[in-house]
């Protein structure tokens, strides 16, 4: 996550048309489906374990190729299919190729829910900078929950997308950042295929986890997610205290999605030699797949009561 805590708030929120509370802000009542199934943490943490050893796996490079064939290939040994999209965009550094992988998961409706996270790290040239949680974790937890998701009844298409362009190449700018995401929202509006609601996850793998309401976020999806972490008894990580940040959620918010960002910012070794595979948790990891696993549900049941969902 190459983000930084926006002190504006009310600036994006005024470009974002606004984000009104629905109703009392209460989560509607859990649906059967996907709330049974759990996230195996350890098998999520060794797919960190692998990103890492692969090294750093910036945008447009052999690691990130290597990161994204990975990917691709644990799909493929789930049963679920990946389409790698190609795109081209102008960096401070010339145009650069990157790609996004994107799996369809079909459900009983057309309309989609997607979860997605980054799988790019942060170019630095001055220490080797693995990223295990700041890509590899949100990475990984995908790949666990594709393999989870593919043997559920769905009643949305899920797709989980992974984005390649996260991190700026240089310092955060409005176009040195979120290369990926910018591309699909836009290439999904003109297509008119945009999702129905997007939760994104990002740096999830802290030991220490402490996840923070996002103020860019959708409230009602942010209402959803904080019940089921409170159902499952999870409450304690996540946290009622704001923190606007931007990323990838931010160009499908501006494109009229709702959205919304699950992030543990307060990790000491963001962007630092020190994020290691050693402060990734097996146990945060399946504390963040199980909440999604288990609000999924309520997201659909929202999103087929509120059909003008707001976002």
């Amino acid at each position: 996550m190459s983000g930084r805590a926006a002190l504006a708030v009310v600036v994006l929120l005024a470009a974002l048309g606004g984000a009104p509370r629905v109703g009392d802000g209460q989560a509607p009542a859990p649906l059967r489906g996907t709330q049974a199934l759990r996230v195996d943490g350890a098998a999520a943490l060794r797919h960190v374990e692998r990103l890492v050893a692969i090294g750093p796996r910036v945008a447009g490079s052999p690691g990130g190729e290597k990161a994204r064939a990975y990917i691709v290939g644990e799909l493929r040994k789930a049963g679920v299919e990946a389409e790698v999209q190609p795109f081209e965009d102008v960096t401070p550094h010339g145009r650069m190729r990157m790609a996004n992988v994107v799996a369809r998961l079909p459900g009983r409706r057309a309309d989609v829910v997607a979860l997605a996270g980054h799988y790019d790290t942060k170019l630095f040239t001055s220490f080797r900078f693995v990223g295990a949680n700041d890509g590899g974790s949100s990475a990984a937890l995908l790949i666990e929950l594709a393999r989870r998701l593919a043997k559920a009844p769905r009643e949305y298409t899920v797709w989980l997308v992974w984005f390649d362009g996260e991190e700026a190449r240089e310092a955060w700018t409005a176009t040195d950042s979120l290369y990926g995401s910018r591309h699909l929202a836009a290439a999904l509006e003109r297509a008119g295929r945009l999702p129905r609601a997007l939760v994104l996850v990002d740096m999830i793998g802290d030991r220490d986890l402490n996840i923070r309401r996002d103020t860019y976020s959708t409230p009602w999806l942010n209402d959803i997610l904080w019940a089921s972490a409170a159902r499952l008894g999870h409450g304690k990580h996540f946290l009622n205290d704001p923190l606007p940040v931007e990323d990838d959620h931010v160009p499908f918010l501006k494109a009229g999605v709702p959205a919304a960002l699950l992030i543990d910012f307060d990790f000491p070794p963001w962007h630092t030699a020190g994020d290691t595979l050693d402060k990734v948790s097996a146990q945060s990891l399946a504390v963040v797949g199980d909440v999604l696993l288990d609000a999924l549900p309520s997201i659909e049941h929202y999103l087929t009561t509120q059909p003008a969902a707001p976002r």
